[in-house]
């Protein structure tokens, strides 16, 4: 009886950590990280994105559909006080997914942060870092999301990549915007980084 309660009272923590976090990820005026647009190719976005500081995890699988909100729930712990200084650090959007055999989610940190200056993870699986200046290609979507989707859209981006002679270096990754109770207006994409001559663009 006491494990069963103890059991429930987590859940119950866990479930508020992820209602709270996902509050804050719809939330008006939420900081996302800057880009530059060099060019369209259809319904896809070349962006330049300069170096970045993350806070990432890995998770159990490329399925966004199983490891999603475990991924999520590291991360949001993290920010949320789940560190040596118990701070709380502004949530930003969006929620980044690598889709690669070793599977990985980030939250990107405010801008205001170096690596330098963020607490030390209480969480051995959460790891602070520094992302190099890179350039994606990116496919936005709408709607409510699945794997289905997301493997759809991957493949839609490699065509339209292919047709264009542009190569893809790395995995694919998922780009999540919205609260899982937005309904309208929802915001997903897929990217991929692309080989590119990032010191080349001013």
């Amino acid at each position: 009886m006491k494990n069963k309660k103890m059991w429930t009272l987590a859940a119950l923590g866990a479930a508020t950590l992820i209602g709270v976090a996902a509050y804050s990820l719809s939330s008006p005026g939420i900081e996302t990280p800057k880009y530059r647009v060099l060019r369209r190719t259809g319904e896809v976005e070349i962006r330049y994105y300069p170096s970045m500081v993350v806070a990432r995890t890995p998770v159990g699988s490329a399925s966004f559909d199983q490891s999603g909100s475990n991924g999520f729930r590291e991360i949001a712990g993290y920010i949320f006080g789940g560190n040596a200084r118990n701070q709380k650090i502004a949530m930003t959007a969006p929620v980044v997914m690598n889709l690669s055999d070793s599977a990985t989610m980030y939250f990107v940190m405010p801008k205001e942060y170096a690596a330098a200056d963020l607490p030390q993870p209480n969480s051995g699986r959460v790891v602070v870092a520094e992302e190099a200046p890179k350039v994606l290609a990116v496919l936005r979507f709408g709607g409510f999301t699945n794997d289905r989707e997301i493997s759809a859209k991957c493949i839609e981006l490699g065509e339209t990549l292919a047709r264009e002679g542009l190569k893809p270096t790395g995995t694919f990754m998922y780009m999540g915007y919205n609260a899982p109770w937005d309904v309208v207006n929802r915001r997903n994409e897929v990217a991929v980084e692309l080989e590119w001559d990032v010191d080349g663009i001013q």
